[in-house]
């Protein structure tokens, strides 16, 4: 085993691929994988590993992490010292159309990895979860402390689950497990199915864009580069068991600013130099009235603050979307 090589899982997805080219600028050796699957656009997910790993020499295997005997493959050929595990199936509304598709890919799946982790000893599994687990929460900030078992989506409880699981996996066998709740991810390369992506395109293209709950929920929306280093800081620094406490953690990753959405639309409106036509919908089943992260645990642990101003990092990514488009 080989503790500075890391494998990064839904390396081809939005914050997987920026990951592995961080960690591989580091001088680590990365493993890469994902399922390149039809969720959205595979064009963008191959267009991410053309731009972030090819140029660093990463090859991104096609492995279905469901697939027990291809995940057992993927860790015997490469024996990883330490893994993250960002592959995953997202989106909260979607989950309510498939469901069968989130157990697979985010129960099954992270169940696969978690036993292939104990059997490889690896020094550190770095997984992704959601603040979609702490659902109607009232209590804001939402801190890792809060009650996380009423999820209101299949999408969280998947999420709510595969932190259990991790622990299990801790208490159990020692395994160092780390969660990461992440808040409302967004900038170049992004998803298109978040709001921020989706509402460019029909802002530029003079499409309405739809508004739920009057406008009024609350995001805590947080740049990708700031996640980035919230990942690798955390990755290098696993918790270590102690008498009667197992070498398990979660930690929140948002930017403890949120914004309502007409606030959002706003900002975006200005970063674009176009008006939006907006459609109002009643609030949709699944969404939560609002993320705000407490990361006072996040910022002791790794002396780290996720920063970058809503309005730069929509900028960013506006700059971005425009060469993407140029390009395609």
């Amino acid at each position: 085993m080989e503790e500075q090589t890391v494998l990064v899982t839904g390396a081809a997805g939005f914050i997987g691929s920026y990951v592995a080219a961080r960690l591989a600028d580091l001088g680590i050796k990365v493993i890469a994988c994902d399922n390149f699957n039809d969720y959205y656009s595979q064009q963008l997910k191959q267009d991410r590993v053309g731009a972030m790993l090819a140029p660093r020499d990463i090859v991104c295997h096609a492995v279905e992490l469901s697939d027990a005997e291809q995940v057992s493959a993927l860790f015997d050929e490469h024996q990883p010292g330490m893994v993250v595990h960002l592959a995953a199936q997202a989106g909260v509304r979607h989950s309510l159309k498939n469901p069968a598709l989130y157990v697979k890919a985010n129960m099954v799946a992270f169940g696969n990895v978690l036993d292939e982790c104990r059997k490889c000893a690896v020094r550190h599994l770095l997984y992704a979860s959601s603040s979609s687990v702490y659902g109607a929460n009232a209590k804001v900030p939402f801190h890792e402390d809060d009650r996380t078992d009423e999820p209101i989506s299949l999408y969280a409880a998947t999420k709510k689950s595969d932190e259990l699981m991790a622990y299990s996996y801790s208490h159990l066998y020692g395994l160092p497990a780390t969660g990461m709740r992440f808040f409302t991810v967004y900038g170049p390369w992004g998803r298109p199915d978040m709001a921020y992506f989706s509402f460019t395109q029909k802002i530029l293209k003079g499409e309405p864009i739809p508004v739920y709950a009057n406008g009024e929920l609350l995001r805590d929306f947080t740049y990708i580069d700031d996640v980035v280093e919230g990942v690798v800081r955390l990755l290098f620094k696993p918790k270590v068991a102690s008498s009667g406490h197992y070498p398990h953690s979660v930690f929140n990753i948002g930017n403890q600013t949120p914004v309502q959405v007409r606030e959002f639309i706003g900002i975006l409106e200005r970063v674009l130099g176009t008006k939006a036509n907006l459609e109002f919908f009643p609030m949709q089943p699944g969404d939560v009235p609002a993320t705000f992260a407490d990361i006072s645990r996040l910022r002791d642990w790794i002396d780290f603050t996720p920063h970058t101003p809503l309005e730069q990092g929509l900028n960013k990514f506006r700059d971005w979307y425009q060469t993407w488009l140029e390009q395609a």
